[in-house]
């Protein structure tokens, strides 16, 4: 199995490196922009789309680039190389990815090619209060109303909530299926409440009251719909986790080379020096489950079962990475100053944003009798 990217993937790679280390150059300019409303740079966000990079994976019709996953996950990655808080994944992956999947003709065209010129924030409305990572709505409902719906209830947290000018809405539809709906920023009958999470990103509290919308597509149960689309987001926020890891790993290094204890430099240490290697282990085995899982959705494979095996792995490097970053950083590791305690909080984030590790375990354990069953010095039993 290859893992190298190609000339062109490479090309898009440092492409992308090189725009967003001028807008984040340090974590004092990505301190800046997060203090600051909507908590991204919106100059930042028109680069992006003059690059073609927030209508990546949207088919060409749909005034999107017909690039695939891998190329999201290079993007995904250099995100998360320097922390970048635009909602990328969020607004191109997620909501975008449903939009695409489902979407009627008309919506697609209007809706896409607005986020791939970056002139529409979209995100997905799902996560209830009470609920745990479920592709099933319970606590909004969408009711019919002549030619339309509307919809009542909370969501929270919805990612970038307060900023997006489209809200795709996963609502309680008649018969107990899950509807997906559209909610314009402005519709009446819609509350939203911004606030600043621990990793200095967004999200908001959304209050629907008898709030108009429109189905997505034609309707129907969109459970499945729902599951491939958080899947793949999954495997986009694995590949941002290994941006933030690489960087917090380097940064440790680093400071081991410089930081002087007792005369010497820390990496004269050698139990240090180990932990450093086990940081670099914990990091390749999670490039590589996340890089498989990019292929297989390529490959239009089992996406579901792949993101659930890359996502238990990269919550277990980033945990690892996060934590031994600090430690050896001492003090200064969790001072609001400097920036390994930021990567680290960003990885946190990320392992809880769509189900975490253990989330992850429990349902590949579950279906663990369903798995075919392989002699390592033959062909798989029947």
């Amino acid at each position: 199995m290859n893992f190298d990217y190609d000339s062109e993937q490479n090309d898009l790679r440092e492409a992308v490196r090189g725009l967003l280390a001028r807008a984040y150059a340090d974590s004092e300019q990505r301190r800046a922009v997060v203090k600051a409303e909507p908590g991204f740079d919106e100059k930042t966000w028109s680069r992006l789309a003059e690059m073609g990079l927030l209508g990546l994976p949207f088919a060409e019709e749909d005034g999107g680039m017909g690039a695939g996953p891998i190329e999201v996950a290079i993007v995904a990655e250099e995100i998360g190389r320097v922390l970048a808080p635009e909602p990328f994944i969020e607004t191109v992956v997620l909501a975008g990815g449903l939009i695409a999947a489902v979407g009627t003709v008309e919506q697609r065209g209007e809706i896409l090619g607005g986020i791939s010129e970056g002139t529409t924030i979209a995100v997905f409305a799902h996560a209830e209060p009470g609920t745990r990572w479920s592709p099933t709505a319970a606590g909004v409902t969408a009711t019919q109303s002549g030619d339309g719906w509307t919809l009542t209830g909370v969501k929270e947290p919805v990612p970038s909530g307060a900023r997006a000018d489209v809200l795709v809405v996963s609502a309680v539809v008649d018969g107990g299926g899950t509807g997906l709906f559209l909610v314009r920023g402005d519709a009446s009958g819609l509350t939203r409440t911004g606030y600043r999470t621990h990793d200095g990103t967004r999200a908001a509290h959304v209050r629907f009251e008898s709030t108009p919308a429109v189905a997505l597509g034609t309707g129907g149960d969109r459970t499945a719909a729902v599951e491939r689309a958080l899947a793949e987001t999954r495997i986009a926020y694995g590949h941002e986790a290994l941006g933030a890891m690489d960087t917090a790993l380097r940064t440790t290094a680093e400071y081991l080379k410089t930081r002087k204890q007792f005369g010497v430099t820390l990496n004269k240490f050698q139990a240090l020096t180990f932990r450093a290697a086990d940081m670099y282990v914990s990091l390749e085995q999670a490039r590589s489950m996340a890089l498989w899982a990019s292929m297989v959705q390529d490959a239009g494979g089992d996406v579901v079962q792949a993101a659930d095996r890359a996502r238990l792995q990269v919550s277990r490097a980033s945990r690892h990475i996060g934590k031994e970053a600090i430690q050896l950083h001492g003090g200064i590791g969790v001072t609001a100053e400097y920036s390994v305690g930021h990567y680290t909080s960003r990885l946190t984030a990320i392992d809880h944003l769509l189900g975490d590790g253990d989330w992850a375990l429990a349902r590949l354990a579950a279906a663990v009798d369903s798995y075919e069953t392989v002699d390592p010095l033959g062909a798989p039993y029947a």
